[in-house]
């Protein structure tokens, strides 16, 4: 597979891990409002360097699983049932509740990349999504795990998280009063996100069967 192919599959799958509404893109946003622009960006940075060492660790591990063909078998139906749990509940379940982001004052635009960094390795969601999706790319044929294409990946990976991120700064006080960032909206997309690629791993799964 083409090392561009892969660096675009890693930034599409990191956008759509970030899309959902968290503590690191509403803390970018927010800090990009109160502080200005840059320091905003800076967290972003600090957030994809720890991305970089997650989605790399993710890869490493999905590659081993690939050699052990069973271990995969059972994590594709455990996630299969969690996703499909997941849909579920934000699409018929989950309430509006509004939830406030704490954060401590910090002035420097340093300070903010490391507290980008801090937040983000706090925050361990992408080494089991990333080795998943991995997992899921190989078996379809779409990626492989030489060194070459796994760096690819990472770095697609960490340019689609602080794509995401930048959007979250650029349109946050845009969009902040519009229903597509009421907290039901939200809701609707994350079930609708997390519906599609229960749908992907069902496919994977009957296709192995």
């Amino acid at each position: 597979m083409n090392i561009t192919v892969i660096f675009f599959l890693g930034l599409v799958v990191a956008l759509i891990g970030v899309v959902p509404p968290g503590l690191l893109n509403m803390t970018a946003a927010k800090i990009s409002l109160k502080e200005g622009h840059v320091r905003g960006v800076m967290f972003s940075i600090g957030v994809c360097v720890i991305v970089i060492a997650q989605t790399y660790l993710a890869a490493i591990f999905a590659r081993y699983l690939t050699k052990h063909v069973e271990v995969v078998d059972v994590l594709q139906r455990v996630a299969f049932v969690i996703f499909v749990l997941i849909t579920i509940y934000f699409l018929f379940i989950a309430k509006k509740v509004t939830k406030n982001v704490k954060e401590p004052s910090v002035r420097s635009k340093k300070s903010r990349f490391f507290q980008g960094m801090f937040l983000s390795s706090l925050n361990v969601f992408p080494i089991p999504y990333q080795a998943y999706m991995t997992i899921t790319l190989a078996s379809f044929g779409w990626l492989d795990f030489g060194q070459i294409n796994i760096i690819s990946y990472v770095a697609g990976a960490a340019m689609g998280t602080f794509v995401m991120l930048y959007v979250y700064i650029f349109f946050f006080d845009k969009i902040k009063d519009k229903s597509i960032s009421s907290q039901k909206s939200m809701n609707y997309l994350i079930g609708g996100i997390t519906g599609i690629i229960s749908i992907i791993t069902l496919i994977n799964i009957i296709k192995e069967m």
